[in-house]
């Protein structure tokens, strides 16, 4: 039949019992396919890791502002590493960025949660949240 119209018999279920086919224009329904599959693609978010960086000695309102970036990215989607960075005498103050980045885990609870508690990597005291699901 697929020859008498100049069309191809295409396998649309090749899992289903008896197998589903359909003629058609096999180039159509390939440029079809992709269309669908480009959409697809366009539809899916990719999660990113943002990083949000402090010093031990970080004032209030820098903390603040940092604060409101993290529960954009994380309202957004995205996960958040959130390290304080020790340079030359402060590694002293590992006490300081430990209380840091408890407050930043406690005022972001409503939008996170801990992927990573906070730890010493070297120079720097690190911890990532991912966001909540919706």
């Amino acid at each position: 039949m697929a020859e008498d119209q100049q069309l191809d018999l295409v396998e649309i279920s090749p899992n289903a019992d008896p197998p589903v086919c359909k003629i058609m224009d096999f180039g159509k329904f390939r440029y079809e396919q992709q269309k669908k599959e480009k959409e697809a693609k366009k539809k899916q978010h990719t999660v990113e890791l943002k990083e949000v960086r402090f010093r031990p000695h970080t004032d209030t309102h820098d903390f603040d502002f940092k604060v409101k970036h993290a529960k954009k990215f994380l309202t957004d989607g995205d996960k958040v590493r959130a390290y304080v960075q020790f340079r030359g005498r402060d590694i002293i103050y590992k006490d300081h960025g430990m209380e840091l980045l408890a407050r930043f885990i406690q005022e972001l609870a409503d939008y996170a949660k801990i992927d990573q508690e906070p730890k010493m990597e070297g120079r720097r005291m690190t911890t990532i949240l991912s966001p909540n699901k919706k």
